[in-house]
């Protein structure tokens, strides 16, 4: 049976870099000879796919219904037979994931009661934790300038709503201590960025890539 794979999560605001820096630890750790597994949150499933309606404003909704949706992706996500998380870990496969149940607590629980959210996604946290989540900092006007250069925006990338989604993931690593983040400025030049998600992921890795 295949060692079990490594649990990794990207976490950031709007324009941080997330996406960049996953696909360039992806490719580091196939050099490396690990398999890797992309994924992202929304997904591409029918969840997801309602969901990337509600954030590109193809389909209106409220913040209650936002949440219960992301809920119902993210467990589809993590359990579902043919290429969940759970499935792609106990094949041995390293699992690199675009947002996860942090995103809910910042984004959703800044408009509705947090409690609510974390409940909704207590399944979640008590089946399967990050084994690293690398949030991805950036101010907020460096994150509104980036995400100014997008064809269109969506349902989160307003000014207002960023300073409180950020504010509101910094709470959350106090409040949830036993998640295992690591903090990385976005700088301006990715192979920077690169250079310091690579040295946390080989922390989780044991040092041993």
């Amino acid at each position: 049976m295949a060692n079990k794979g490594k649990f990794i999560v990207f976490e950031g605001t709007d324009g941080s870099g997330k996406s960049t820096q996953l696909r360039l630890l992806a490719n580091y750790l196939r050099e490396k000879r690990i398999a890797c597994f992309e994924t992202r949150e929304p997904t591409y499933s029918p969840f997801g796919t309602i969901l990337h309606d509600c954030m590109k404003g193809r389909l209106e909704t409220d913040e209650y219904t936002i949440a219960l949706l992301f809920a119902a992706d993210r467990s589809d996500h993590i359990r579902n037979a043919a290429d969940g998380i759970l499935r792609k870990l106990e094949e041995g496969v390293t699992v690199l994931c675009d947002r996860y149940y942090l995103s809910s607590f910042a984004y959703n629980g800044g408009f509705v009661p947090l409690d609510w959210v974390i409940e909704l996604n207590r399944s979640a946290m008590e089946t399967l934790r990050p084994d690293l989540t690398i949030f991805l900092d950036v101010n907020v006007e460096e994150s509104m300038a980036r995400v100014g250069h997008r064809a269109a925006q969506e349902r989160y990338e307003e000014r207002e709503r960023q300073k409180i989604i950020r504010a509101n993931y910094f709470k959350l690593f106090e409040k949830f201590p036993e998640e295992r983040v690591a903090v990385i400025e976005s700088q301006p030049e990715r192979e920077a960025t690169q250079a310091l998600v690579r040295r946390a992921v080989e922390e989780c890795f044991g040092g041993s890539l």
